[in-house]
């Protein structure tokens, strides 16, 4: 069974950065896509940014293109999100997901993916 430990959440100001860990541990890493959500006050969990069994293919959600970057090292089971040009509007608890079964392109939604992180607080101050 897969199991996922985040870290790197915090308090940072607006313009700020901040990376985002997740250690993967109990399956076979490379066979899993993977994937960041985040969930705001009052908001529901929404998609920011998955990535590719091979580390080849990502997507990301139109709010956070160019200033977020997945990235994954499946020899060191660990994916990570560099979140650069940080707004308030970022943030939310921050959850790494893995997906649960083949999928032909990347899951953008909460029902891909079996696997969940227990969250990471982000907070940007303006």
């Amino acid at each position: 069974q897969v199991q996922l430990v985040e870290s790197g959440g915090g308090l940072v100001q607006a313009g700020g950065s901040l990376r985002l860990s997740c250690a993967a541990s109990g399956g076979t890493f490379s066979n899993n896509d993977m994937a960041w959500f985040r969930q705001g006050p009052g908001k529901e969990r929404e998609f920011v940014a998955g990535i590719r069994r091979s580390g080849h293919d990502t997507y990301y959600a139109d709010s956070v293109k160019g200033r977020l970057c997945i990235s994954r090292d499946n020899a060191k089971n660990t994916v990570w999100l560099q979140m650069n040009g940080l707004k308030p509007e970022d943030t939310a608890v921050y959850y790494c997901a893995a997906s649960g079964a083949y999928y032909s392109s990347i899951p953008t939604t909460r029902y891909g993916y079996a696997y969940w992180g227990q969250g990471t607080q982000v907070t940007v101050s303006s």
